[in-house]
C-alpha cells in the first residue's frame, strides 16, 4: 500500500489551482494528478494535456480514480464543495480559508473524523523559506526570550479590482479570510493557542465592498509569566511594505523583507521540478535574506552584531508530499482539520474584538 500511487483531482483553476496546487501535485512522486475541473476554457488543457479536463464537480467526484479532491475555488463555496467531497469517499485539501464560518470548519472536521477521511487545510506558508528560517532562529534562541513577534503580508491595491469575486461583499471574503489564514496560521503553528485577542479589521480604501486591512494582536501570557505579544498585520495600502517578520527579544532582532519567492516565481513561467530529483527547486537571493542584530554582552547594548542570515529554502511540495504519507497512512497530516477550525475561529473573534472594540479571552 505504501508504494501505490494516489489519483488527485483539482477543482479549480484560477490562481490557486494554476500556481499552488496542479505544479505542486505533479512534482511529487507518489501523487498522479488526474483531472483538473475547469468549467470554461482550455488553459488547463494546454498547461496539462495528458490530463482530464473536467466540466463539473459531479464528474470529479464519479472518478474512481480520484483519491483526493483538492478545492481551490471561491471562499464562499469552500464548505459545500468540501462536504460533497467528503460525502463522496474522497479525502480533501481545502484552500484557505478552510471554511468561511468556524461551524462549518467543525462540521468539515467531523464528517472526515467518521468518515474515517482526511480534510487537510492548505496552510502552505508552513513551508515558506522565511518562515522555516525564523523557526529555526527561535529553536537556536537566536534572540533570546521572544518578546514581540511581527507578522506582516502587505500590497498595493488602492482601487478595487474589477470583475473579481475576491472584492466581492461576502464574509468569508476580504483580506480578513484571504491573508488571514496564512498569518494566524503560522502564528499557531509556532506558538500554540493563545491567551487573548485584540484586533481592529477595517474598510481603509475610499472604495471598497471588503475588509482590506487589519491589525490582530494574539497574547501569551509565557511560562516565566513574561508574555508574549504577537501582532499579525496586513493592508491593501502599504505602497512601501512592513517587513515580512520583525521579532525582539532579549538578546537581539530578526528583521525579513520580501514574501517567498515560490509563488511568483510559478507566475513567471518557473517549473517545479519532481521532488527528489538532483535538481534545486528554488533558493531566496541573497539580497533578500533577513538580517540578525544581536548584543553579545547584555551590559554593553551599544556594542551590537550585525549579520545576513540566509533563508532557508521554501519548498510546497513538502506539503504535498505529507498529504500523500497522510493519506498511505504513514504519516500524521501536518496540517489538521482542528488547525483549520482554530484559525477560521480566530478570525471570527478577531472581527468581534474590532466591533465591540474589546480585548476577548480565547476559548476554542
Amino acid at each position: 500500500m505504501g508504494n501505490r500511487e494516489i489519483g488527485v483531482g483539482v477543482i479549480g483553476y484560477g490562481l490557486g489551482g494554476r500556481v499552488f496546487h496542479a505544479p505542486f501535485v505533479s512534482a511529487v512522486p507518489g501523487l498522479r494528478l488526474v483531472s483538473i475541473m475547469q468549467r470554461t476554457g482550455d488553459v488547463a488543457a494546454k498547461a496539462y494535456p495528458t490530463v482530464k479536463i473536467e466540466r463539473t464537480i459531479e464528474a470529479t467526484l464519479a472518478d474512481k480514480s480520484v483519491e483526493v479532491v483538492v478545492v481551490s475555488t471561491p471562499n464562499e463555496t469552500h464548505f459545500v464543495l468540501a462536504k460533497k467531497a467528503l460525502e463522496a469517499g474522497k479525502h480533501v485539501v481545502i484552500d484557505k480559508p478552510f471554511a468561511g464560518n468556524s461551524e462549518d470548519a467543525l462540521e468539515l472536521g467531523r464528517i472526515a473524523k467518521t468518515s474515517g477521511l482526511l480534510a487537510i487545510p492548505f496552510h502552505n506558508r508552513r513551508w515558506d523559506g522565511d518562515f522555516l528560517t525564523l523557526k529555526k532562529l527561535l529553536k537556536e534562541d537566536a534572540v533570546g526570550r521572544l518578546v514581540t513577534f511581527e507578522s506582516h503580508f502587505d500590497r498595493f491595491r488602492p482601487m478595487p479590482r474589477e470583475k473579481t469575486w475576491k472584492e466581492a461583499e461576502n464574509p468569508a471574503n476580504g483580506m480578513l479570510f484571504d491573508l488571514g489564514p496564512h498569518l494566524v496560521d503560522q502564528a499557531l503553528a509556532l506558538f500554540g493557542a493563545p491567551d487573548a485577542i485584540t484586533a481592529s479589521v477595517r474598510a481603509d480604501r475610499d472604495q471598497t465592498a471588503i475588509e482590506d486591512a487589519f491589525d490582530i494582536t494574539v497574547h501569551y501570557k509565557g511560562a516565566n509569566g513574561k508574555g508574549l505579544l504577537v501582532h499579525c498585520r496586513a493592508s491593501y495600502l502599504a505602497c512601501d511594505n512592513s517587513p515580512r517578520f520583525l521579532l525582539h527579544g532579549t538578546k537581539g532582532s530578526f528583521k525579513k523583507h520580501g514574501l517567498d519567492p515560490q509563488e511568483s516565481a510559478l507566475e513567471a513561467g518557473a517549473k517545479v521540478p519532481v521532488l527528489g530529483s538532483p535538481q534545486v527547486w528554488l533558493q531566496e537571493n541573497e539580497s533578500a535574506w533577513g538580517k540578525l542584530t544581536v548584543a553579545p554582552v547584555p551590559s554593553d547594548p551599544a556594542m551590537l552584531v550585525e549579520r545576513q542570515v540566509k533563508t532557508e529554502a521554501g519548498d510546497y511540495r513538502g506539503f504535498y508530499a505529507n498529504v500523500r504519507d497522510a493519506v498511505l497512512g504513514i504519516a500524521p497530516p501536518a496540517v489538521t482539520a482542528e488547525d483549520g477550525y482554530r484559525v477560521v475561529k480566530l478570525l471570527e473573534m478577531a472581527r468581534e474584538s474590532s466591533t465591540k472594540g474589546c480585548t476577548l479571552k480565547v476559548a476554542f
